[in-house]
């Protein structure tokens, strides 16, 4: 994400909101000293096994310390069967699967062995205590240079569910986190015999670097337009996709079920982008889980997905519609976001579900890649990114303390690029620096109490004390958008069209979960308590949308904050002034 970053660093500084901000100036004198290494040819990259996506059944272990290692390289790959250059972890693409229980200890050695300097984000993860292991560059760390390390080490605490981590959005590098809960399952949930874990992600033929540049351009993506989002050319499932145009057809995901079994499948959207719908023909799906909140069973023929929003779903393996035992899994690019058309581009794809006892050879598919969509086999509705969901456990939100409210919009700059703004600020990364270590230096001073534009033109509401906060957000734009919060899971108080005046919403259980979707021109309110130290970003997931600067901050309990013990790398790479 870093590599980014400084591109839209490098953009921006000429337009930047704020004309006060410091490190505009002299950005390119610190560049050199950022280490640099030699970067070796980038090697075939290892698809990851399709049995690796089937979970381990750590459940019922006693809490314990998990250790992963990664290592974050180039290499090359064909996804879809277009070769390009993307990021890998250990040589694999998607990398590897966190699989935890609740309350277990995690520590990831990162070493980076890219050109550039970047982080890793732990999506939806609380990180109660350790706020500078978020991942954030510029916001709770500052990015790890090249050729250097560093150790993730945090506890989960009561996080359970499904969720990912990442780096890039358009590059490669994500994989699967699943936390297994301790306690016995609640009442209403249904059993499943086997975990399987479902990475969608939409893809670029281009690297991010390179569709950035256009992005932020007057002239925009192949010349379409100022603010027009890179539409993708594919997708990918579990790391296999399918490109028709240039005659290679790229490769299936394949998994076999046993028939009489029942299975959860954990759905992630991991994309840059698109919206996603999945669905297996012939099967329906029960939703049961939303971003790590169980919900009350819900029966339906498909499931959308903004950009970082998870759901787990429950299939029985019991349809007899195909006499050779083979399904198509269905992951269809929403196209509701593109506004140009793509030359070559496939939307529809797909993976293969084979019931063992088929008779037909290895690699046989179900039946013609652009066969129609036959349907669950019965009548039934859609999980539709604006589907209310009820939580299966009952939760009612304290009374609030505070209500502030916050709106979006995109405008064009004078110089006819197009650009996010949250209350008229465009984020920008610090350099040198992140937000955090600014409020370790000076807690009471650099965001004060409430809403305001901190130096450098970060955007942060802070609370001083424990609260219970609740956050209007107004999208003003004509597009629909996935905003996530850092180290909360809060509460849907309230949803409308237009913007918000004062409506009254008095949910007894209303959903929670870290990834919103907001319809265009709507808006939605939102509640969570401030008991948990540290910057907490909020912002759209799309990653185009993210660059841009469409973000703010949360700085919770800053004089807590500001006795954190950093670790000693954290402090050296800020020093190094590697690019954000």
């Amino acid at each position: 994400m870093s590599s980014l970053q400084y591109l839209i660093f490098l953009v921006l500084s000429l337009v930047a909101v704020v004309n006060s901000t410091p490190g505009f100036g002299d950005l390119l004198g610190h560049s050199p000293t950022c280490p640099s290494i030699p970067v070796p040819n980038p090697l075939p990259y290892i698809p990851l096994n399709n049995h690796s996506f089937v979970l381990n059944g750590l459940a019922g272990q006693p809490p314990q310390t998990r250790v992963f290692n990664f290592v974050l390289s180039l290499g090359n790959g064909a996804p879809d069967g277009i070769e390009r250059e993307m990021v890998v972890v250990n040589g694999q693409y998607p990398g590897p699967i966190i699989e935890a229980n609740q309350y277990d200890h995690i520590v990831v050695n990162v070493q980076n062995l890219l050109p550039n300097a970047t982080t890793l984000h732990w999506h939806g993860l609380y990180q109660n205590g350790t706020n500078y292991y978020d991942g954030n560059a510029a916001i709770t760390e500052c990015a790890i240079p090249p050729g250097k390390s560093m150790t993730y080490s945090f506890d989960l605490g009561e996080f359970s569910g499904t969720t990912w981590w990442q780096m890039q959005y358009t590059d490669g590098v994500i994989g699967g986190i699943v936390v297994h809960p301790t306690a016995r399952s609640p009442p209403g949930l249904p059993t499943w015999d086997e975990d399987v874990l479902v990475v969608m992600q939409d893809w670029y033929h281009q690297t991010a670097e390179s569709l950035l540049v256009e992005y932020l351009s007057a002239a925009g993506p192949l010349g379409t337009g100022a603010g027009n989002e890179p539409v993708p050319d594919s997708a990918t499932l579990n790391g296999h996709g399918q490109y028709f145009s240039a005659g290679s057809g790229g490769s299936y995901f394949t998994f076999n079920f046993v028939r009489g079994k029942t299975y959860r499948i954990r759905l992630v959207n991991a994309g840059s982008l698109a919206d996603i719908r999945f669905s297996i023909d012939n099967h329906p799906l029960t939703v049961i889980e939303a971003d790590g909140t169980l919900i009350e069973p819900t029966t339906v023929a498909g499931v959308s997905l903004a950009v970082a929003q998870r759901y787990s779903v429950i299939v029985h393996a019991n349809a007899t519609a195909n006499t050779n035992g083979l399904y198509w899994m269905r992951s269809t690019l929403l196209t509701d976001m593109f506004t140009y058309t793509e030359p070559g581009q496939n939307i529809d794809i797909r993976g293969v579900i084979r019931y063992t006892g088929s008779h037909t050879p290895p690699g046989t598919l179900p039946n013609g890649i652009h066969s129609q969509d036959p349907g669950p086999g019965a009548a039934l509705p859609d999980l539709a990114l604006t589907t209310t969901l009820v939580p299966l456990m009952a939760q009612t939100p304290p009374p609030l303390n505070h209500q502030f409210t916050v709106s979006f919009e995109f405008d064009t700059l004078p110089d006819g690029s197009n650009r996010p703004f949250i209350n008229n600020v465009s984020w920008v990364p610090l350099q040198g620096t992140s937000t955090l270590q600014q409020v370790m230096r000076n807690p009471g001073g650099y965001a004060p109490e409430g809403l305001s534009v901190a130096a450098g033109g970060q955007l942060i509401w802070t609370e001083t004390s424990v609260q219970v906060v609740q956050v209007v957000v107004n999208n003003l734009d004509g597009g629909g958008h996935p905003f996530h919060l850092h180290g909360h899971s809060p509460w849907i108080i309230g949803s409308g069209p237009g913007t918000y005046v004062n409506q009254q919403f008095n949910p007894t259980n209303p959903m929670h979960r870290d990834t919103i979707f907001i319809p265009a021109n709507s808006f939605v309110v939102l509640q969570f308590i401030t008991n948990n130290p540290g910057l907490w970003a909020f912002h759209c997931h799309i990653a185009w949308h993210l660059m841009a600067g469409l973000l703010m901050q949360f700085n919770s309990l800053p004089f807590t904050s500001a006795h954190f013990n950093i670790p000693p790398a954290i402090t050296t790479y800020c020093a190094a002034d590697c690019p954000q």
